[in-house]
């Protein structure tokens, strides 16, 4: 792989994972297993059938959880102690073949992205969780998943353009955050008055 693939599998899979571990890890077996895609060595072992099994089951787990307002929080919570783990791991394995330095640079590059994106994904979930139509809810959901689906394969397929992606995608949630966690402190602030 060049470098820029490299860095592309980083980014864009460091913010997938943020968003859907799960739709992240299915999306590079399912593109290694039908040959659109050429995995680095140490990432060959996602197309697996049983490692594609698991990640399409918890798939299809949190495709569920984040449909409940009360479940979806808790899902979210307890995904900020896995999501980026998992793509620093990711971000580990993908720079296999360069030295060990650039490898733990990477890995905490992709954690601290995913913890990004994550930290966006579930300050929005929270404030539409305070809606009480369950359709905003919903439409996150499935904008999230096709986000980390799309995004992971734009990563493996463009390069070049998946590292701007990425990066753009990166400030985007940082300026939300910082917008929603504004909007929950004012939320929280006001329930506490009353």
């Amino acid at each position: 792989m060049s470098p820029v693939e490299t860095l592309s599998l980083v980014l864009g899979t460091g913010f997938s994972s943020g968003l859907n571990l799960y739709a992240t890890v299915a999306t590079l077996g399912l593109l290694q297993r039908f040959g659109v895609i050429h995995l680095p060595g140490n990432l060959q072992v996602l197309s697996h059938p049983l490692v594609l099994g698991v990640a399409l089951a918890l798939y299809v787990v949190e495709f569920l959880a984040d449909k409940f307002p009360y479940i979806d929080s808790i899902w979210q919570a307890v995904h900020t102690f896995i999501r980026p783990p998992a793509a620093a791991l990711l971000a580990f394995s993908v720079t296999a073949a360069t030295p060990e330095p650039w490898r733990w640079a990477a890995a905490l590059l992709a954690g601290a992205i995913a913890l990004t994106s994550h930290g966006t994904k579930a300050g929005a979930r929270a404030a539409a969780n305070l809606s009480p139509e369950p359709l905003s809810n919903w439409a996150l959901s499935f904008g999230e998943d096709i986000l980390a689906v799309w995004l992971t394969w734009f990563a493996t397929t463009h390069p070049r353009v998946a590292v701007a992606v990425a990066i753009v995608l990166v400030v985007i949630s940082l300026f939300l955050l910082y917008h929603l966690f504004r909007f929950l402190r004012n939320t929280i602030q006001k329930l506490a008055a009353t």
